[in-house]
């Protein structure tokens, strides 16, 4: 069978202005987000029963899932893990495939339109290694707050547990994106919540994969209900 290995930068042709974006844009935005995230007040909040991972250090083969509106905190977050993460296999993939490198983060190419199964394998090669995986569960193109299948299939394979989480600015900026995309203001408090850790039965019966998703997409809504009434707030368009 094929290996599959963590991967960096892909192996793409780009244009010459594709080449300067991929030259410049990647190390700006490293640079200007930790700058920012050194500003920011991080608090865990977690629900009765889950254990948390301050600044995500402890992590191990274990698969942690957010959603796409909070890419940025997480980013900051969890940059000491070196934790893998799946990425699409565009231009604007390879951006932040170069990006979340200098963070210390490893890339697996693919999404849940386009080399769905060469990115889990890869994922499932990482969690067998000992090494943990990490998803933007309804990204890369949404709806929001609805978790793709991903996930739920490598937890399965796997038989690693699922963590799920939420980072939610006190003050912030909210994009009129898909995903509501979430920029912190410097300086400002930022929830870091937890839901309990959840289980999928390992190889799990095709027909029972829809009602784990399911599952998981409510366990990661708990964590950002949470967040929001840690805050006062009670949508998320506060």
């Amino acid at each position: 069978m094929a290996q599959f290995s963590p991967s960096g930068p892909g192996k793409q042709t780009f244009s010459l202005r594709q080449r300067l974006a991929l030259a410049v844009i990647p190390r700006l935005a490293w640079t200007l987000l930790s700058i920012a995230g050194r500003t920011w007040r991080f608090e865990t909040i977690a629900e009765l029963g889950a254990t948390p991972l301050p600044f995500g250090e402890g992590a191990e083969a274990e698969i942690f899932c957010f959603w796409h509106q909070c890419v940025l905190p997480c980013t900051f977050y969890f940059r000491r893990t070196g934790a893998t993460i799946i990425v699409s296999q565009s231009f604007d993939g390879e951006l932040i495939a170069r990006t979340l490198d200098l963070f210390g983060y490893k890339t697996v190419r693919g999404s849940s339109s386009r080399g769905a199964r060469e990115g889990l394998l890869g994922l499932k090669q990482v969690i067998e290694s000992g090494r943990p995986a990490i998803f933007t569960a309804d990204g890369p193109r949404g709806p929001i707050f609805r978790t793709k299948m991903g996930p739920i299939r490598l937890a399965a394979l796997t038989g690693a547990r699922i963590g799920a989480f939420h980072l939610e600015p006190r003050r912030k900026l909210a994009l009129h994106s898909w995903d509501r995309f979430l920029v912190p203001m410097p300086f400002t408090r930022i929830a870091v919540s937890w839901s309990r850790w959840m289980q999928v039965p390992r190889n799990l019966a095709e027909d029972k994969l829809e009602e784990q998703r399911e599952q998981l997409n409510a366990t990661i809504e708990r964590a950002r209900r949470h967040a929001l009434d840690h805050f006062g707030k009670s949508t998320f368009d506060d």
